[in-house]
């Protein structure tokens, strides 16, 4: 298998356009191909179809009212220049509209691969953060809690309270024996 060239890596750029050798893709831009896409854009807004309907009506309208040696089509013979015109415009539409389609295939492909990373990212970055959540509650869960705390607090200071009652009544009773 051959070795692909640099430009033949990219993927927003149909295969036919990514040479560099050609006139309209000096320097690695593919101008070519933006403005064919451009174009297609243009064609495909509600301005276009008004334009080209006003171009038609204009045409119908002075090959037919004009006097004689002004028309240049003939309406006799269902306005054979209008038909060619329209049919070259339409020849060349297609595969610009093709080609904008091709490129933004390509686009997509791209955003639907860098999607998918981003999603497989997003996922491993939340099932990261549940089992740090988990790790977290049963850590709280072993944690002692504040009554416990209390608890053994008030213990304590009982057991502190007997003793130093024990060695109160020590003190007494050995005081008393000597004092005897």
């Amino acid at each position: 298998m051959a070795r692909a060239n640099k430009t033949d890596v990219r993927l927003d750029a149909p295969r036919g356009l990514r040479t560099n050798g050609l006139p309209w893709n000096r320097g690695g831009s593919d101008r070519f191909g933006r403005f064919t896409e451009a174009i297609a854009r243009g064609m495909g807004t509600p301005w276009f179809l008004l334009g080209l309907t006003f171009f038609t009506i204009a045409w119908i309208l002075w090959n037919t009212i004009a006097p004689g040696p002004w028309r240049f089509d003939s309406a006799d013979l269902g306005f054979i220049a209008l038909t060619l015109v329209l049919s070259l415009q339409a020849s060349y539409a297609a595969p610009m509209i093709l080609l904008a389609q091709n490129r933004q295939d390509d686009r997509d492909r791209v955003q639907i691969e860098q999607d998918r990373q981003r999603a497989e990212r997003n996922l491993a970055d939340t099932e990261y953060l549940a089992r740090e959540v988990v790790a977290l509650r049963l850590a709280v869960k072993d944690m002692a809690s504040k009554d416990f705390i209390r608890a053994e607090l008030r213990s304590l200071l009982e057991q502190l309270d007997e003793r130093d009652q024990l060695d109160e009544a020590g003190t007494d009773g050995e005081r008393a024996a000597i004092d005897r």
